[in-house]
């Protein structure tokens, strides 16, 4: 009956030995970082056209806290027209690298505009980072961000964040507020980060004759 016994026991010892393995093994094979979940959550949040090939993204707060954390490793790059730079604000610490122009002509009496893409973004960008530098893309609400971050990913660049929420950030969606349709629910401008109008010549790549 001892023997009974004891041979019970060892077959439930083994079981439990066995089960043990068995979550081990399954751990390890299927666990998955929890940078990459966070990374993959974002981005399941996010419209298609804020979306990168990278995958990194941060919002303004967010990258607010990354370049005051480390502000010799982290720079800021404002993808945004110079028009945009000038006249809606820009954080104090940016560059701005045009990732396009808007252009304007009067033709049979009516005035056009349209899109000019920066040809140099990647070239000018190259001048003040190397490819595995931090580099935290901002534009309007996130949309140019994301197709400028791809531009540098495609040049080899590894480390390049899209802002997804960008300087004026998304429009509030609420018919019942005064705020409606406004760029007013979070962004750089509307989440009490320091921003300014002063404009430092020094920080602005703009291609020559581009004002012509």
């Amino acid at each position: 009956m001892g023997e009974i016994n004891g041979i019970l026991l060892m077959n439930r010892f083994t079981g439990k030995l066995v089960l043990a393995f068995l979550v081990l093994v399954t751990t390890i094979c299927f666990a998955v970082p929890a940078s990459i979940v966070g990374a993959e959550a974002v981005k399941q949040q996010l419209p298609e056209r804020k979306q990168t090939t990278l995958g990194l993204y941060v919002t303004a707060k967010e990258a607010y806290e990354k370049w005051k954390t480390a502000p010799d490793q982290v720079q800021i790059i404002d993808v945004r027209t110079p028009e945009e730079y000038a006249f809606i604000g820009h954080p104090e610490v940016v560059w701005n690298i045009p990732f396009a122009f808007v252009t304007y002509q009067r033709k049979d009496g009516k005035t056009e505009h349209g899109v000019k893409m920066n040809d140099v973004f990647v070239a000018e960008v190259q001048k003040i980072a190397e490819p595995t530098d931090i580099l935290l893309l901002m534009c309007r609400s996130g949309d140019r961000s994301a197709k400028a971050v791809n531009q540098l990913a495609e040049a080899g660049f590894t480390n390049a964040y899209t802002i997804t929420d960008g300087m004026e950030g998304d429009k509030v969606d609420d018919p019942g507020s005064i705020f409606h349709g406004k760029r007013m629910q979070n962004g750089w401008k509307n989440s009490g980060l320091p921003w300014i109008y002063s404009i430092d010549t020094d920080r602005i790549f703009i291609p020559e004759g581009t004002s012509k």
